[in-house]
């Protein structure tokens, strides 16, 4: 596992959590209990705070970084696709920040909300609760509303993924 202090900023990874030891973290960074960081995952903790909220999924190749000014905050039960770049940004609990997005500095994604696939969040942009932004750059989708627990299966499932990879998975060289 790629893990690493910077100066006197160490990561501070709850017990529970899972990182895959393939992903990076770096620096001023803090992960809850259940949450799972996967491959070439990099979460970069060198200007400011990153916080990934309890059973939330950094999933593969996907960037966390902050910036002097904006902390990168993500809550709890979030789904964080693959490939996606979040920057200085704010995502509240039970968020879907779905494949190949971008969300950057200084934005605020409600709680239960969609950022659709590819979309971009640019600065300082605005995702309301329980909608959902689609597009560059991202527009919320008027009249369309999240259901509750909308993508409760795959936080669930990302929780139970790290049971089995702590059990299973092994290096063949």
């Amino acid at each position: 596992m790629a893990i690493y202090a910077l100066g006197d900023f160490e990561p501070v990874i709850h017990p529970d959590a899972y990182v895959h030891p393939d992903a990076t973290v770096i620096g001023d960074v803090r992960i809850g209990a259940h949450a799972s960081v996967w491959p070439q995952a990099v979460l970069r903790g060198d200007y400011g705070r990153i916080e990934v909220g309890a059973r939330t999924s950094i999933q593969d190749g996907t960037v966390v970084h902050c910036t002097e000014v904006h902390p990168t905050l993500i809550g709890a039960e979030c789904v964080v696709g693959h490939n996606v770049h979040i920057e200085g940004a704010t995502i509240a609990d039970r968020c879907l920040i779905a494949s190949g997005s971008v969300v950057l500095n200084g934005s605020v994604v409600e709680t239960g909300a969609i950022v659709g696939a590819g979309a971009v969040v640019s600065f300082e942009g605005h995702v309301p609760a329980r909608s959902m932004a689609l597009g560059v750059p991202a527009k919320v989708r008027e009249g369309y509303v999240v259901p509750d627990g909308a993508w409760q299966f795959a936080v669930d499932k990302y929780v139970r993924n790290i049971l089995t990879y702590r059990k299973e998975l092994r290096r063949l060289d």
